[in-house]
């Protein structure tokens, strides 16, 4: 009966600011594979049809992430949500949002939100069964706070999960292990076409999860990509003219500063010799319990000159990181959208309303480009700004940004080619046109190191002065580790290490030495070296201290020699996608630009749960744009009785793509249903 009343109200609320769709004027076109190509007569049109598509998708997850931005997220998922609901005070998102969601986003991307919003509040009024306690109604506003949350704790993630001695904000699984993109010029390719691969890994569900969808308008807005929950324009992907793929970097954007402290007064701290105060603010979390009780606890927010404070038993330490009090994320790629030309598109990203993430460009003139796109903030020097500063000195206290052109960049090198893989942007290519190491301050904090999607993307296509587009296709879906890589050079330190006393760790040691670092499907090795390496290399980037390699690979061949009876199993027996009813095996894993990164499951398996997910590989040449794309599980990412719950995935485990297509004629042709909004 509960549920019922719950149902009932929802309804009643929601039509109270529901508007009627009839004032819409935008139809959606699903095709065969159930992707949604939104048609309207205005960006704002579509913006309504793009919400509603996603919303018969997975309204779930969009209303999860906004509780999520506004800081409600405990009230439906209990303590699981508190830390987050306690950071969105903390960081004020809500003060970001109240200064400057009039000012600082354009009136053309606040009509997108809120139109997107008005889809939300109709959708939600339609069916309030669906409808999670507390999110309506949805605000435009609720939108570019989505962003911004995710945005700072993209960036402040792990530094917060230091300072709180908890897990990451956003889970475990949400945090992006890699991501490839890379470019193909005109004179490098066989036939003369330009080439793009947008390739980010992304956990398969959640609210960082892709969900394709190709929007256009009247008005001259058309692109295909991916979008997240709650996102109404296309984070990465193309229009006719152009594309761009987005990858994380890890530039030193956070800072931690020790405040001193007055001994007589916990709520002063000193800079520049006088005492300033803390500023207090009341953070109450209202916490589910069970049933409909929910208990609303209370914390200290604190702020200095710096940003926010956390008190720890050690001490009180601020942090201030890049892009603080920005909101214009979502103005910026609305931008980057509707770009014509390399011109457009570089003014859009010189806004950097995003303040992190290696970019990849190429467009139909044959223009490769690559920005290691940061706010990178300009230190004063005299500190040790890798470790914890002093907060008692305005000469810490940074406040300006590296200017957008002596970034680390390469535009057109004489290579023909293009890569980002999470790797220093001093290796994007090869041959001249790198940025060169000695023209940044170490105190920028860019890395150097490079990951193996890195190298094997230098090795592949620095080796081929003629790309075909099959070859382009299988260097996106290479499953090998290069010679050059950490897990080789473990591999050779566990092969030269004294034989172990245990006789199946022995045999374990003799067959990981003849492994080939690959990770085909049918690959004998891959279990053992897999199994061996990925705890070790977590621990490792987890800031841990990793167990001994070989006491490592003994625990993989009890588990190995348990679950399947043999040390070598092909790969595809071990690694798994699992969807519904479906389960089947897969080629890739960790750091392979076939990235596939799983979780032990307790039947010997590794379960994938993030990594390839969305593929969109595009060329230009001169018949137009072409594009082809694959999802790891389907268009319907919630509804297991859609037949577009798990569509793609046969497809995915084979490595194979489908088409994209743009023209409305060539949509109706593979068309399965047409509507607009009810």
């Amino acid at each position: 009966m509960r549920k019922e009343w719950n149902v009932l109200v929802a309804a009643l609320g929601a039509l109270a600011w529901a508007a009627p769709a009839a004032g819409w004027d935008v139809r959606i076109l699903r095709d065969t594979w159930g992707v949604p190509h939104v048609f309207g007569a205005r960006d704002a049109d579509v913006a309504y049809g793009l919400a509603w598509a996603h919303a018969e998708d997975d309204f779930e997850t969009i209303q999860i992430s906004t509780l999520a931005s506004r800081g409600r997220l405990a009230s439906l998922r209990g303590r699981e949500g508190a830390a987050n609901d306690y950071l969105v005070q903390l960081l004020r998102i809500a003060d970001t949002l109240e200064a400057g969601y009039a000012t600082e986003v354009s009136p053309e991307a606040r009509a997108l939100a809120e139109a997107y919003a008005a889809a939300l509040n109709r959708y939600g009024a339609l069916h309030p069964d669906e409808v999670l306690p507390g999110v309506l109604p949805f605000e435009g506003r609720d939108l570019v706070a989505g962003f911004v949350h995710k945005h700072s704790l993209f960036i402040l993630g792990d530094t917060l999960r230091r300072l709180f001695d908890e897990e990451h904000p956003l889970g475990e699984a949400a945090v992006p292990t890699g991501s490839n993109a890379f470019a193909v010029a005109p004179g490098r390719s066989a036939d003369g076409r330009t080439r793009l691969a947008v390739n980010s890994h992304q956990p398969w569900t959640g609210p960082v999860a892709w969900y394709e969808v190709h929007v256009r308008s009247d008005e001259g807005w058309e692109a295909v990509g991916g979008v997240f929950p709650g996102s109404p324009v296309i984070l990465h992907g193309h229009n006719r003219h152009l594309g761009w793929a987005h990858t994380v970097n890890q530039p030193d954007l956070v800072d931690v500063f020790e405040l001193e402290i007055d001994p007589q007064d916990p709520g002063r701290y000193r800079f520049d010799g006088e005492w300033r105060r803390l500023e207090v603010r009341d953070a109450p979390i209202e916490v589910k319990l069970w049933g409909p009780l929910t208990w609303t606890v209370h914390r200290e927010a604190l702020w200095s000159v710096y940003g926010p404070v956390v008190r720890r038993q050690d001490g009180a330490y601020a942090v201030r990181y890049a892009g603080m009090g920005e909101v214009g994320q979502l103005d910026q790629t609305y931008r980057m959208n509707r770009a014509r030309s390399f011109e457009e598109w570089l003014a859009a990203m010189r806004r950097q309303g995003i303040a992190m993430f290696n970019t990849a460009y190429a467009d139909e003139t044959g223009t490769l480009y690559y920005v290691y796109n940061a706010k990178l903030p300009l230190r004063a020097p005299g500190f040790d700004w890798s470790g914890v500063v002093p907060g008692n000195t305005s000469r810490t206290l940074w406040t300006g940004y590296l200017p957008y052109e002596r970034l680390p960049q390469v535009l057109n090198p004489p290579s023909g080619f293009v890569q980002s893989c999470n790797s220093s942007p001093f290796r994007t290519t090869a041959g001249p046109g790198n940025p060169s190491p000695g023209d940044f301050d170490p105190n920028l904090g860019i890395e150097t190191r490079m990951t193996n999607r890195g190298l094997r993307l230098l090795e592949l296509l620095g080796a081929d002065e003629s790309i075909s587009a099959e070859e382009f296709d299988a260097y996106k879906f290479d499953m090998a580790y290069s010679p050059e890589s950490d897990v080789a050079a473990w591999v050779r330190e566990i092969a030269a290490a004294p034989p172990p006393d245990d006789p199946l760790a022995r045999e374990a040691q003799a067959r990981l030495a003849r492994w080939d670092l690959g990770t085909e499907p049918g690959n004998h090795g891959a279990a053992l070296g897999v199994m061996t390496l990925l705890p070790y290399s977590e621990a490792r980037r987890n800031g841990g201290e990793p167990r001994p390699l070989l006491d490592l690979l003994g625990d993989a061949a009890r588990r190995l020699r348990s679950h399947h009876g043999r040390l070598d199993p092909v790969w595809s027996r071990v690694n798994r996608l699992r969807r519904g009813r479906l389960d089947i095996g897969l080629g890739g894993g960790p750091d392979i630009l076939h990235a596939v990164y799983g979780r032990p499951d307790g039947d010997g398996t590794f379960v994938g749960v993030a990594g390839d997910s969305y593929v969109l590989l595009v060329s230009w040449g001169p018949e137009g744009v072409r594009s082809r794309s694959i999802h790891q599980f389907g268009s319907a990412t919630l509804d297991e009785d859609s037949p577009h719950y798990a569509d793609q995935a046969v497809l995915f485990a084979r490595r194979m793509l489908k088409p994209v297509w743009l023209d409305e004629a060539d949509i109706r042709a593979n068309l399965e249903r047409e509507y607009a909004p009810d």
